[in-house]
């Protein structure tokens, strides 16, 4: 097993790693590492009270391969000597996360959202396109109904148009095709919300209704994404279908807290966020002389805007019926930071693959920190919170605290570019691309 034993001098605490029994071969003592008071107080290190509470932690069976106390163990156990007899009994060593918050809207505010179900209908429902007037992926594709030859010429010409781009914008447009692939996950996230989620499966309420009729137009993006990367064969799509599979099984946590007040105004930040993106990569395919890719991600972009004036309406609408109920939603949302909705992808082998496809989009310019201080700012300014009347001494805080947070992220962001630039980014491998190396 490994046992750990803990020193503390001043703010610094060190743990040792020793194997026990030790082998003929081995020394006992296998590691040690230090951890500072800053460490303990931002990473999911050894609790305080555990060790307050205890001096050896047997932490496995087995040897780790890093010896590292950063990595989450849910086999821990204390190990007391308080007397002859060694006792074992399980505990938490690591410091656990802390438990989700959930269903904190009060059950009374409920009641809000029934009394504007006549609004949501006239106001919110008109932003769906009827089906029959939607485009469709196939719209945008070659036509398997042609003639072969006729079609494989078509595969051909598009090939030929993908051809120029290079690998890193595969990455992003991978990254954005997954994100959008994962469309069920966004669906359940909504579904949670007290007040407004659909309670039989098939409900006439207008949150409902706009629920599945907003999944099902999204739903055509990850399907037109994906058939044009599958026929660019520019891609390996058995990772990506991997990446996609492992995205929906793990799920979000967006902090909504089953709370419909953020769950909007989580929603109006994201559709603009995608918006944003799939804008740039339209734009981007435009310069790598791909014009039908750039009309693709154009169009899904165009329906991204449509749906963030619908999200954001609803909050505008919250902000007139209950100003500090939403402003300390926005608050509370934009103090937890916005968790982007695929923060939890991976293809089986980079633990941080979501970082690395991030990272790669930043440095093209496609989605960036100073783009998410530029969605604040416009939110801030449709919704008029600035001059938003009407608050508590709360609300008044939080309305303080919003409206100045975006220069604060832009400033400090600045000075993050500033750092990276005397680094040297490193080179890391996208699975999505045959493992070739990209710099980030």
């Amino acid at each position: 097993m490994i046992v750990i034993k803990w020193k503390q001098k001043g703010s610094i605490l060190r743990l040792y790693f020793y194997l026990y029994p030790p082998g003929p071969n081995s020394a006992s003592l296998l590691t040690n590492h230090k951890i500072s008071s800053r460490e303990r107080r931002t990473l999911p290190v050894l609790s305080a009270t555990t060790m307050q509470a205890s001096q050896f932690l047997v932490t496995s069976t087995k040897r780790p391969a890093a010896c590292s106390p950063l990595v989450p163990n849910p086999a821990h156990h204390r190990l007391t000597a308080a007397s002859s007899t060694v006792r074992f009994r399980q505990i938490s060593a690591v410091a656990a996360p802390p438990k989700p918050k959930t269903h904190s809207m009060p059950p009374e505010k409920v009641e809000v959202f029934k009394s504007l179900e006549t609004w949501a209908t006239n106001n919110v429902l008109p932003l769906l396109k009827p089906v029959e007037k939607c485009w469709q992926p196939q719209d945008f594709l070659p036509d398997p109904t042609l003639p072969f030859s006729d079609f494989t010429d078509q595969v051909r010409a598009l090939r030929e148009r993908t051809a120029g781009l290079p690998d890193d914008y595969f990455v992003v447009l991978v990254g954005d095709m997954i994100t959008e692939d994962a469309i069920p996950t966004y669906q359940t996230m909504i579904n949670t919300l007290d007040g407004v989620r659909d309670e039989t499966g098939a409900s006439s309420s207008p949150w409902a209704i706009w629920n599945r009729s907003w999944t099902a137009e999204e739903n055509r993006h990850g399907d037109l994404l994906r058939s044009f990367l599958y026929l660019s064969g520019r891609v390996d799509m058995l990772m990506i279908e991997k990446t996609v599979q492992y995205l929906i099984s793990a799920g979000m946590d967006p902090g909504t807290e089953n709370n419909p007040y953020l769950g909007f105004v989580y929603t109006s930040f994201q559709e603009r966020t995608t918006f944003i993106s799939h804008g740039n990569t339209a734009r981007l395919a435009k310069e790598g002389g791909d014009p039908v890719l750039a009309r693709i991600c154009g169009t899904i972009a165009s329906d991204e805007k449509r749906h963030e004036n619908a999200y954001a309406r609803i909050v505008e609408k919250l902000l007139e019926v209950d100003p500090t109920g939403a402003m300390m939603a926005i608050a509370d949302l934009m103090n937890k930071k916005i968790t982007m909705p695929a923060h939890l992808m991976y293809d089986g082998h980079d633990p941080r693959l979501f970082a690395h496809f991030a990272a790669v989009a930043q440095r093209l310019g496609v989605y960036t920190a100073h783009d998410y201080a530029d969605i604040l700012e416009f939110l801030v300014g449709r919704w008029g919170l600035e001059k938003l009347e009407g608050l508590t001494g709360e609300g008044r805080r939080a309305q303080e605290f919003v409206c100045g947070l975006a220069p604060r992220i832009r400033r400090l962001q600045e000075l993050a570019d500033q750092r990276a630039k005397k680094l040297k980014p490193p080179l890391v491998k996208f699975s999505w691309i045959f493992n070739r190396e990209l710099s980030l």
